[in-house]
């Protein structure tokens, strides 16, 4: 299926194509939020979630709340160790354990635009080098946060390896 949007763009109209999938819902996430960044809340509707936004010291802020850099962190990082599992089962390999240190930093572009970059720092125990950076490789493929902010977003990522520190 294609859908093609009308926009307008210096006065004129435009239309645009895209290609659309089918698709299947498997599971729908919903957060109520009240406020913004610097003085809000957040409550997901089974109650399992209920945090209070604040600045980050580094943006004037107390310091003392999360903020939405932290949970995009969170989540991607938690979806991406989902992926390196089926990346793992799909090459055959024994990941004994995996971790992610995330990190999301809030940047603005010469022009004043806002967006995130992500970095990530991923050890994998029980494989060896070649076999952890196929797996990542994969498992970047696979991830649906990796797929959702592909070629929106700068991602990069350091392979860890016991004894040695990040980049």
């Amino acid at each position: 299926m294609i859908r093609h949007t009308l926009h307008r763009s210096s006065g004129l109209l435009l239309s645009t194509a895209r290609r659309e999938f089918a698709t299947k819902t498997i599971f729908t996430a919903q957060a109520l939020v009240k406020g913004g960044r610097g003085d809000g809340e957040v409550t997901s509707e089974d109650g399992n979630l209920k945090l209070t936004f604040g600045l980050p010291l580094a943006m004037g802020g107390p310091g003392k709340h999360t903020n939405p850099e932290q949970l995009f962190a969170a989540g991607y990082a938690a979806c991406f160790q989902g992926a390196i599992g089926i990346a793992a089962k799909n090459n055959k390999v024994s990941v004994k354990s995996s971790s992610i240190n995330s990190h999301v930093a809030l940047v603005q572009d010469d022009k004043g635009k806002l967006t995130v970059s992500v970095k990530f720092d991923v050890q994998l125990d029980g494989v060896d080098k070649a076999t952890a950076e196929k797996v990542i490789k994969d498992a970047h493929q696979i991830c649906p946060y990796s797929n959702a902010t592909r070629g929106n977003i700068d991602f990069k990522y350091n392979v860890l390896y016991p004894g040695l520190s990040s980049n």
